[in-house]
Parts: structure tokens; sequence; C-alpha cells
């Protein structure tokens, strides 16, 4: 705030004025400057980085569980040569599913009042040691509501003198009155929290895994998380904004993967009208390609995989005639190469994609009039309007895609760190593509900043206008479009992975982004782009899968790239060779995280398995990044500087006292 002769400016004024309301006094205010500084001097909190989680559920929350190896890590670091190895794997396992493991121990374990001695005064030592980097204000804030006043005795225990029989004699009492279950499940969920400061999600929660409803309901209840958004979380959340397209798009990968009922269990979808018109249009149809993809292990009866590939077939053909409704009346899309279905001779059994002639594996297309090939029948009229409606009113799926929005953005910067989940368009010779958008020539941060917005504009809109239907056309543009951030190739070759059997029609040519971030000049380039110190900052970037079976490497651009999409999906896990890569940014540096696949909950609580994971320290300091070192070490020392000029104006009597009320 700046001041002229001890003079402040009206605007400074009234902000000056505002904070006072909180700050009475001159004493409420030097008291609030003297907590900010030592907040300052702390240790950073620990941000985890996730991304492309594709529906896997258990996995992912192994990792949210485990804090990729954080907490492992921990209990090596605090007992060391104290405990065995097998008691550590036993602790670390009772953190990560306390109740579960409770019950474990309860049949197995003779001298429970022992055990309860022990682990309880263990717990209390991992949380006074995840704690201390944190103020006593923000610990208190994260303390369960029931033992909140214990577990505060407890953390700030002084073993010296007579509190050690004080304290000895709460955990004695938690025994005798049977709260230890209870207890232990408050402070291992203590301890999950205190672990991760803030959690962040680079993309893809949804498609292919079953499990996606779950994961979002994990991330609502999460206490601190941000989202850059997919291409699969924007095509669903385009389907929840009622884009005919993508709502036929979401149905189509949960048909191939077999996952339609997180469609229709958990977010209350009716499916019949689809499967009713797939059974009456494609009953003698044997859609051989249309069948679904099971992962290993999962079981389906035939009857139910042929009627799953007659829907699958049904939506598919649906989302093409879509599709071409948005081409057709958006031109500056330049996607008419996409119109394939009057491109067919299905006289001749072939079609022509980009001026070649191909041969068709399926003839069969009842509903598709070769003289108006994109015209829905009064059939799928009915089928399109009937679903549109149930994904419109949807609870569950509206308020899970809100907080995609709320929580969610295309990109984030966050302590020196840009995070986007697909691409920046750029030129073959590695400069910032310019893209026409909206009327506007737009590259880098300022084309991402206005996609940003049409995406929010095509689900706040007001329904039926023209501007919403506009909007909800480019979020189905950033599904498969050529310039899209979150997709990033030349085209999307759906129709030719199911209609034509020669692989070179199958071809997605990549943006020349997936090359050229190898390069490190390059990466820097993008970062001063979007404002940020090219010496020190970093990319972390989803979307692509790092096949590791192929020798490729997550780590890019000497160290200024990092992709940490390894393959949670069990789809890609016979590409990359692994089960994801995530990222730790704790108070010593960058920590990456490779994961081996996760069995299963029950093996991990029986045999007490954790996830195989591997750690390769990138940027690794004994001295501690504090908080003063981040963006929220930025706001503080703006607040610090804001209270100091209140201070001012209280001590040249510019505004007056007043007494806290």
């Amino acid at each position: 705030m700046a001041a002229e002769r001890n003079v402040f400016k009206e605007e400074d004024l009234r902000y000056l004025r505002l904070l006072a309301k909180k700050y009475p006094n001159i004493n409420s205010a030097s008291t609030e400057i003297i907590n900010l500084e030592a907040i300052l001097n702390l240790p950073k909190g620990t941000e985890h980085f996730v991304s492309d989680i594709h529906g896997e559920y258990e996995s992912f929350n192994h990792v949210l569980k485990n804090a990729s190896g954080v907490i492992k890590n921990q209990i090596s670091a605090i007992f060391g040569s104290e405990m065995r190895e097998s008691e550590k794997k036993s602790l670390a396992t009772l953190i990560y599913y306390p109740e579960q493991k409770l019950e474990q121990v309860a049949e197995s374990e003779e001298e429970m009042e022992d055990w309860y001695r022990i682990t309880l005064h263990r717990l209390v030592t991992i949380c006074k040691v995840l704690g201390s980097k944190y103020s006593r204000s923000k610990v208190r804030k994260s303390l369960p509501k029931d033992y909140a006043y214990i577990l505060e005795e407890l953390l700030h225990e002084n073993k010296e003198g007579n509190k050690q029989l004080y304290f000895n004699e709460i955990i004695d009492t938690i025994i005798r009155l049977y709260q230890a279950d209870r207890f232990i499940i408050a402070m291992a969920h203590l301890i999950q929290r205190l672990a991760v400061d803030q959690l962040h999600v680079i993309g893809d929660i949804y498609d292919r895994g079953p499990k996606a409803s779950k994961i979002m309901d994990r991330l609502a209840a999460y206490h601190s998380v941000d989202i850059q958004w997919g291409n699969h979380d924007i095509s669903w959340m385009g389907a929840a904004a009622g884009c005919q397209a993508l709502i036929c798009n979401v149905i189509r990968i949960q048909a191939r993967y077999a996952n339609l009922d997180t469609i229709e269990e958990d977010y209350g979808i009716n499916l019949i009208p689809l499967a009713t018109f797939a059974m009456e249009t494609y009953g003698d149809d044997p859609c051989e390609n249309f069948m679904p993809k099971l992962s290993a292990g999962q079981l389906m009866s035939d009857k139910d995989a042929k009627l799953i590939a007659k829907m699958h077939k049904a939506i598919f053909i649906l989302q093409l005639k879509e599709e071409a409704k948005i081409i057709l009346r958006n031109p500056e899309f330049r996607m008419e190469n996409r119109l394939l279905l009057g491109n067919m001779d299905l006289e001749k059994g072939t079609v022509v994609v980009d001026g070649k002639e191909y041969t068709l594996n399926d003839t069969n297309f009842p509903t598709v009039d070769p003289s108006c090939p994109y015209e829905l029948t009064e059939e799928e009229e009915e089928v399109m309007a009937k679903i549109k409606s149930s994904f419109l009113n949807s609870e569950k799926l509206q308020e899970h895609v809100r907080l995609l929005y709320t929580k969610g953005s295309l990109y984030k910067k966050f302590n020196s760190n840009l995070m986007f989940h697909g691409c920046i368009p750029m030129n073959a010779d590695g400069s910032l593509k310019t893209v026409n958008f909206r009327g506007e020539k737009l590259a880098g941060q300022e084309y991402f900043d206005a996609v940003d917005q049409a995406v929010r504009e095509g689900y706040f809109n007001q329904a039926h206008s023209e501007s919403k239907r506009a909007s909800m056309d480019l979020i189905w543009y950033l599904w498969c479009g050529e310039d899209s951030p979150v997709f990033g190739k030349k085209k999307m070759t759906t129709f030719e992975r199911y209609f034509i059997d020669d692989p070179e029609s199958h071809h997605e040519e990549k943006n020349p982004f997936y090359t050229l971030r190898n390069q490190e000049e390059v990466c820097q380039e993008i970062l001063r782009d979007f404002g940020m110190d090219p010496q020190r900052s970093h990319i972390i970037n989803g979307h692509v899968p790092v096949k590791v079976v192929k020798g490729e490497s997550p780590i890019k651009a000497n160290g200024r790239l990092f992709v940490i999409d390894g393959g949670f999906a069990k789809a890609y896990q016979k590409v990359t060779g692994i089960a994801g890569y995530t990222l730790i940014y704790n108070s010593h540096g960058l920590v990456l995280v490779s994961h081996e696949p996760f069995e299963s909950m029950e093996k991990a609580i029986a045999e007490e398995k954790d996830i195989l994971s591997s750690t390769v320290a990138l940027q690794y300091s004994q001295e501690r990044i504090r908080v003063m070192n981040t963006d929220i070490g930025a706001e503080l020392r703006a607040n610090i500087n804001d209270l100091e000029q209140l201070l001012v104006a209280y001590r040249k009597g510019i505004i007056k006292e007043s007494e806290l009320k």
C-alpha cells in the first residue's frame, strides 16, 4: 500500500477500514503479523500429484492412503531399527485400512491391551512428526471432533516430569473404556490427512475403469484438491451440460469397457430405451466389432455381452450423426474429413477416408439413409431425447460435474509448477501455435484462458440458448479437435478403428508438442509464456502413457517436464509395463514414484501387501523449502504488508482502534 506524506489514498483507506473490522486494534493486528511471520518459516506442506486415474478406484484409493509411500517412509525414518520390518508393514497397513485391520488383529492378537498401548503410542509419535510442519491452529482444524481435545493433549506431550503419568493415564483410560478402536481409526485418518497438504489431479478421472463415481466421491471429501481437466473429464462435463454427441460418446466408452453400471447404477441414468432400440434394430447383427473389452478377472455372460455389443453399435451410429451436426454448423472447426457416413458405398462395401478408399468390415447400417446419412430416424430421436433427459436430471452426475468446475480448470500454476493434462498446441519449429478461437488469434496461456472460459459457459449458460449450444459445440471440439489442448492430435480415428481393418487408417498424428517437450529450451519458452521462471519452474503433464517397457522415461527436457501418466488404467498396463507414476513435492524437493499394479484391498489387508513402488529423487536438498518460498508464502507476505499498513494507520490516528467483539 502506498502512502505519501503519511496520507493514505482513499481506495487504500477503504480497504484498511474493512481490514480493521477483523483486526480492530493494534494488539490484534500485531498478533496476526507475528502468527503469519512464524508460519512463513515452517516447512512447506507435501504436495501429491496423480494423473489418468480412469476409474480405477482401488489402486487410486490406496495411493491416496499411502501418499505414494510418504507414510511408509515416515514410519521407517521415525522408528528405524526399533521395529522389525514386519511390524512396520503391519503399522502401515493399520494406518491405510484401520477398520479392516483392527478386525484382523482382534482375531489373532492374544494380548490386546498391550497391543493397544504400544500401537497408540506409535500412532501418537507419527502424528507429532507429521504435524510438526504445520501451525498448531492448522493441526487443530484437522483433528476429528470427537477426540480433538484428547488428541491435542497427546500431540503436545512433554515427557518430562509429572506429565508423563498424565499422558499414560489418557492412553490407559482410552483402552479401559473400550474406545481404543475408535481412537486408532481417528488417528489413522489424521495421519493420512497430515501426510499430504495438497492433492493435484492432472486429469482423466473418468472412463475405462469401473468406479469413476467413487473416485469423485473421494475427491469431494478430500481436504484440499485441485483438478486439471483431461479429455475424458471434458467429455463427461459436456455430456452433463446436454451435448448430445458427448452423451453418446460417454455411453459408447462405458459400453466398450463393460462399465455401463457407472451410468445406470452410479448415476441412475435409464438406458432401457437404448437397449430396446438396439435389440429391435440390430437383433440379427452379431456386432462383433462392438463386443465389450473385459479386463483381467472380469466375467460376463454371453447374453449380456451380445446385448452390450448391440447397444454399443447403436450408440456409436447415433454419435456419428450427432457429431456431424456439430461439424456442419461449425465450419471453422475444419473437420469435414470426419463426415464418413456420407463417404460409404454400402453396395461396394467401401468408404473413402482422406481421398483413399478402404474396405469396410461391416456393411449393416439399417438407420443410415445414403441420401441423408446424418439425419436421425424417428426412433433414434426418441431414444436420444430420453437419454439426454436422464443425463440432465441425474443429481449425482450433476453434483460430480459441478465439483469438476469448482475444483477444476484447464491448467494450474502452483509453487513453480505448471500443470496441465494434454498439450500446448505447437508448430513443428517449436513456436506456440496461433489458433483462431471465437474470432481471435490466440496462443499459449491466452488460448488456455479462453478455452477454460468457453467450457464454463457451456455448462452454466442459460439452457436452450444459442450461446450455450455454441459453447457445448466447443466442448465437443476439445474432445477430438486438432487444436484441442486436451487431445492434441490431427484427428480421432474412432470410425476407422471400428469399421476398417487396415491399420494404416487408424494412425493419429500427434501435435509436435509431444516430441518437442523433450527439449529443455521449448519447455522454458512455454513456462515464460505462462509467466513463470523458466530456470526454476517445471511442467507436470499427463495424458499419454509412458511406455516404460520400451525404455521411455517420464523425465523430459533435462528435468524440466515430468509425465506422470504411467498407466493407472488396467487397459494401459500392457503398453506401459507399470501401474502409474505419481509425484511428491515435499519440503526437501521433488520425488518421482513409479508403482507396480495393485492387486486388491483384500490382499493389502490380509497379506499386508503395499503397492511396490520405486522412487527417484529429482531435486533433493537437506535444506528444507519453507512456506516463505511458496505461492502461499507470497500471499502471506501480502497479508503481512496490509496488516503493517493498518498498524501505521492506527498509530497515526487515521483509523481509530475499537474493542474486539
